[in-house]
C-alpha cells in the first residue's frame, strides 16, 4: 500500500513525505484534432481531478512530478514546466480528501496528515498523445483523456489550474518549440498549424501561418509525404533545435 494514503499513518514524516506540499499536473496531448488533458476519477466519489501527488522527503519537487507522470503515462523525458503556485485558503476542504480516502476503503483518523492544508505547485507537461496508455493510481477508477473544451466538473480549484496552465502555454507558444512535444518527429505544416489552432482556440489563415513559421528558421524540410496524388503530397518538417 502507498503510505501516502495509509489511514494508520498520522504524520507526513511517518509516511516519508513533506508536509503541506503537493503538486498538480496538467498533462497536454494532441490527438490530431483536439488539445486534450488527462483527468482522473476517484473511486466511488464521482470526483474528477488533475493527476497529482506528494513529494518524498528524499527527492526534489521536479523529480516527484516526473515520478507521478511516469506512473500515469509510462513515459520518461517528458517536457515539463512549473507555471504557478496555488495556495488560496479556499482550496483547503479536508472533507474532500476524506471522501476520497473513504471511497477507496481507507477511513482516516481526524489528525491524518492528508486532511491538513496543502499548497500545490502547478506543472504542465507536453506529450505525444499516441505514445500514452494512461494508468490510474490506487485511489482512482480511471485516468483518461478529455478534450480541453469538454472537461468534467473538476474538484477544488483544479479548473482554475487548467485555465492558468492553458494561459501559460499560449504565452509560451512563440517563445518555445511547443509543437515538438505534441507531434511526431516529422510532421506536415498542416499538422503543426492544427496544434497551434488547438492551443489558441481559433483558426489561423494557412498562408499567414506557413509564412510566419518558415520565417522563424526553426523548421527543417524533408521529403514529401506520399499518401495520395503526388502533386498534392505535402512536405514533411522537423524542428531544427530540440527543446
Amino acid at each position: 500500500m502507498n503510505t501516502a494514503s495509509n489511514p494508520h499513518i498520522a504524520t507526513a514524516k511517518e509516511a516519508g513525505f513533506l508536509a503541506h506540499i503537493a503538486y498538480d499536473s496538467v498533462i497536454f496531448g494532441f490527438d490530431g484534432q483536439q488539445l486534450k488533458i488527462l483527468i482522473s476519477e476517484y473511486h466511488n466519489t464521482k470526483l474528477f481531478a488533475l493527476p497529482g501527488g506528494f513529494v518524498k522527503r528524499n527527492e526534489s519537487l521536479d523529480d516527484a512530478v516526473r515520478r507521478g507522470l511516469f506512473e500515469r503515462t509510462g513515459l520518461n523525458n517528458i517536457y515539463l514546466e512549473q507555471f504557478h503556485v496555488f495556495g488560496s485558503v479556499e482550496r483547503y476542504v479536508p472533507e474532500i480528501m476524506e471522501q476520497i480516502m473513504v471511497g477507496s476503503g481507507k477511513a482516516p483518523t481526524p489528525e491524518h496528515w492528508l486532511l491538513d492544508r496543502f499548497i500545490s505547485v502547478g506543472y504542465y507537461a507536453l506529450i505525444n498523445y499516441k505514445d500514452v496508455k494512461p494508468q490510474p493510481d490506487e485511489l482512482s477508477d480511471s485516468c483518461e483523456w478529455y478534450a480541453i473544451d469538454k472537461l468534467p466538473r473538476l474538484m477544488l480549484d483544479h479548473r482554475q489550474i487548467v485555465t492558468k496552465a492553458l494561459e501559460t502555454l499560449r504565452d509560451n507558444l512563440d517563445k518555445k518549440l511547443i509543437g515538438v512535444n505534441l507531434l511526431p518527429e516529422r510532421f506536415t505544416m498542416k499538422e503543426l498549424q492544427m496544434v497551434y489552432e488547438a492551443i489558441l482556440g481559433e483558426k489561423i489563415r494557412r498562408t499567414t501561418f506557413q509564412r510566419a513559421m518558415l520565417a522563424k528558421g526553426i523548421l527543417k524540410r524533408h521529403e514529401k509525404q506520399f499518401t495520395g496524388k503526388s502533386h498534392k503530397a505535402p512536405f514533411l518538417y522537423s524542428f531544427e533545435t530540440p527543446q
